[in-house]
């Protein structure tokens, strides 16, 4: 079962964030951010999977990034194929800093 939830406020428990990293062994959590809305969708195997729920609610494509939370290192991640966006971030890490910043 996934478990992938939709977040709109901060995590206060390190129990939640263990959760929704249950899916990809238990350390790392994937996120895709809306920059916009200031949402996300995280606990999925793939961005993907998340980029589909968040555009399913009405998120525009142009806004979505995606990355990730290591849970171990408390390190944040900029790094996802749906960065690749032509002519605007032509790579799977987020290059942008006012972006970087927005998705921290």
């Amino acid at each position: 079962m996934i478990i992938m939830d939709i977040i709109s406020q901060p995590i206060d428990s390190p129990q939640g964030l263990e959760i929704l990293a249950k899916e990809i062994g238990g350390y790392f959590i994937k996120v895709v951010i809306d920059i916009e809305k200031e949402i996300l969708s995280a606990g999925a195997k793939m961005h993907i999977d998340e980029e589909a729920q968040l555009l399913s609610m009405g998120s525009s494509q142009s806004n979505l990034w995606g990355g990730g939370y290591d849970l171990e290192t408390k390190e944040i991640t900029h790094d996802s194929i749906i960065n690749n966006k032509p002519g605007v971030n032509n790579s799977s890490e987020i290059l942008g800093t006012e972006i970087r910043v927005k998705v921290v």
